[in-house]
């Protein structure tokens, strides 16, 4: 009964806002501001807690969901994939990977700033896309942003990879085994792999975030988006 009363309080809360989407589109730029502010907002938090997460010491790497790993030159199921898949269980590049998600934390850290560009450019035409699904401001934000995301984030992965020494690591790795020249894994090719990873994980995350807002109907997304439902332009 309980989880009955949830389920309603949710559509209504959905439906509540794709009314509020109409409603404001007529009220003029005042209205509209508001709620596009309160999305804003929604999405802002969620992406301020991922990210939060994922810059604790160990967090992708702790995390197999969106642990990082080496790139698969040749694709999972060519030999060098393979290859490398074999190296990896021998332990052999495990000292690398490692230092590819500290990497990747360190990038995340210092990700805020970029992602809440991002989101500070949404425009009010998404929004009704939005409210329908649990994630759909971070799916919202993935298709607008995704590419420009990936440009801001690369430099961020590149000084993360240089200050816990991953670079050197490759390289040293390189001069022992065949393995890393075989699969022509360079130092701009380890940065783009982890930069698409990294992003790809953080994505999961903020969407993880937006659904955990969404939840209670109430608490917190509620006061986020309270506003929206007050009657005035």
């Amino acid at each position: 009964m309980q989880i009955e009363r949830f389920a309603i309080s949710r559509r209504r809360l959905i439906a509540a806002l794709g009314a509020a989407v109409t409603a404001a589109a007529l009220a003029g730029p005042a209205r509209a501001a508001g709620l596009l502010g309160s999305l804003n907002g929604l999405l802002g938090q969620a992406s301020d807690s991922a990210l939060d997460k994922l810059a604790q010491p160990g967090a992708f790497y702790a995390d197999p969901a969106v642990r990082i790993a080496l790139p698969l030159v040749g694709g999972s199921t060519g030999v060098v994939g393979q290859v490398l898949g074999g190296a990896s269980k021998l332990g052999l590049t495990d000292g690398l990977v490692r230092k590819l998600n500290d990497a990747a934390g360190l990038a995340a850290r210092e990700a805020k700033p970029i992602f809440r560009a991002a989101i500070d450019r949404l425009q009010l035409s998404d929004v009704p896309g939005i409210v329908k699904d649990d994630t759909g401001a971070t799916q919202y934000l993935h298709r607008s942003a995704g590419d420009e995301l990936k440009g801001k984030l690369r430099p961020l992965v590149d000084a993360g990879l240089k200050q816990v020494g991953a670079f050197t690591a490759l390289d040293k790795l390189s001069r022992k085994s065949s393995l890393t020249q075989l699969a022509g894994i360079s130092h701009d090719k380890l940065g783009n792999s982890v930069t698409e990873q990294a992003l790809s994980g953080i994505f999961k995350y903020i969407g993880g975030e937006e659904q955990k807002l969404r939840a209670d109907p109430l608490k917190p997304a509620g006061s986020l988006l309270q506003g929206l439902f007050k009657k005035g332009s």
